[in-house]
């Protein structure tokens, strides 16, 4: 029994371990007129501060639902805010009439198959689900 608990503990932190450690993408449809986003670039999209992309073209962003563990990472590494934060960032900005959220489309398939979908959005996944149906424009390591 006191074996089996050990291994379940040691499963679960090199779970927590690996979630820490993935790679978020922050990706664009493949025909977005630029190849890469500064830090700064993202934030300022995700944080209502900027409507369009470089190119000049409106700019759509999409969260992963909450709770989701790449969305924590990004929000921590790109709008250095934490979830409760990012959450009344938000809702402040709504009340005042400032603003509209990203919408939370569901996880890494989902924002995946709207961007490959949109020339217009922006939206971020985890690295491994990568692949030729969207265009990488800044890493969160």
């Amino acid at each position: 029994m006191r074996n089996a608990m050990k291994a379940l503990i040691a499963a679960a932190a090199l779970g927590v371990c690996s979630v820490s450690f993935a790679e978020v993408a922050v990706i664009v449809h493949p025909s977005a007129g630029f190849d890469s986003l500064s830090e700064d670039d993202v934030a300022r999209l995700f944080l209502g501060k900027a409507k369009s992309f470089p190119n000049g073209n409106q700019a759509v962003p999409v969260n992963q639902d909450e709770g989701s563990p790449v969305r924590e990472k990004f929000n921590e590494g790109v709008t250095k805010k934490n979830a409760s934060q990012y959450k009344a960032y938000w809702s402040q900005l709504v009340f005042t009439g400032k603003g509209t959220p990203p919408k939370d489309v569901g996880g890494n398939a989902e924002v995946k198959a709207l961007i490959a979908a949109n020339p217009n959005m922006i939206g971020y996944i985890d690295s491994s689900a990568v692949d030729g149906s969207v265009k990488v424009v800044y890493k969160l390591p």
